[in-house]
């Protein structure tokens, strides 16, 4: 299975960018989607795929979340 995360980009320089997922900072390839710092991109395999706003970046966080705790209640 693939999965595509949103991060938020804290820095560009030229195709790379630092991206922030939730406190754990990647280097992400922005060749295919241009990006300030600031802006949520949703990112796959290292290279952002596309951008996403704020509000539904952390929605997607917060599902992800629910899903994680819940797969941790059934394992406990």
């Amino acid at each position: 299975m693939c999965l595509a995360v949103p991060g938020k980009v804290v820095s560009v320089e030229g195709n790379q960018a630092e991206v922030d997922f939730g406190g754990v900072i990647r280097h992400v390839n922005v060749s295919l989607v241009e990006s300030i710092p600031g802006e949520w991109v949703v990112v796959h395999a290292g290279f952002a795929i596309e951008k996403m706003d704020e509000e539904e970046a952390l929605e997607t966080l917060q599902l992800w979340q629910e899903l994680l705790d819940h797969e941790a209640t059934l394992d406990g």
